[in-house]
């Protein structure tokens, strides 16, 4: 027999957590130090994921003395309208709230993840994708630095543009581009000629 006949079975494709972190100051500071940047690690279904200061109590910890000893926890579940692996996001915090995509958390509260969803706390945010896969045991994590805070590229509000003019151009064009504007016509002139 060969190896691969004898041992178990490995889940093929793994449900991942992309947890993507922006801070004003992370440049000088080493906030990250101790995350797994980069990597992809497995993480047991069974097991919450929690963040927060303490290397101690927490799967992940941030060197950051203004981020509470625990942060946050994201724990698995599966539902029975669905194959997918889903999470929970809760508040672990007693004195700072922690926001999902603008919902309020207080502590111990906790609601469904969405499958892309900004969380802030203190001045993080931070950016977690969930990549959807088949395995139910596990799942991957994988932790990146962003270079611009995920709120710029998220935000799906459109900024308020001035309303269009009979003429199709828009109020607040500069006088050189009024220029283009089409010219009225006459039009009691013949085309004759």
């Amino acid at each position: 027999m060969n190896v691969s006949q004898t041992m178990e079975t490995e889940e093929d494709l793994l449900t991942c957590i992309h947890i993507k972190f922006y801070h004003p100051q992370q440049s000088s500071k080493g906030l990250y130090a101790s995350l797994p940047l980069g990597t992809r690690r497995r993480h047991s279904a069974d097991d919450p994921l929690r963040l927060g200061r303490d290397a101690g109590s927490c799967s992940y910890s941030l060197v950051d003395p203004r981020v509470s000893r625990k942060q946050l926890c994201l724990s698995a579940y599966r539902s029975p309208h669905s194959p997918d692996l889903l999470f929970t996001v809760q508040n672990l915090s007693q004195r700072g709230q922690l926001s999902v995509n603008s919902s309020a958390l207080g502590f111990l509260e906790r609601m469904d993840l969405p499958d892309k969803a900004l969380i802030r706390f203190g001045e993080y945010e931070v950016l977690i994708v969930r990549e959807s896969g088949e395995a139910k045991a596990s799942f991957e994590v994988e932790f990146e630095v962003l270079a611009v805070p995920p709120s710029r590229e998220t935000c799906t509000c459109e900024p308020s543009l001035p309303p269009v003019m009979d003429t199709g151009l828009m109020n607040g064009f500069t006088a050189e581009l009024r220029e283009h504007e089409p010219q009225e016509a006459d039009d009691t002139l013949l085309c004759y000629s």
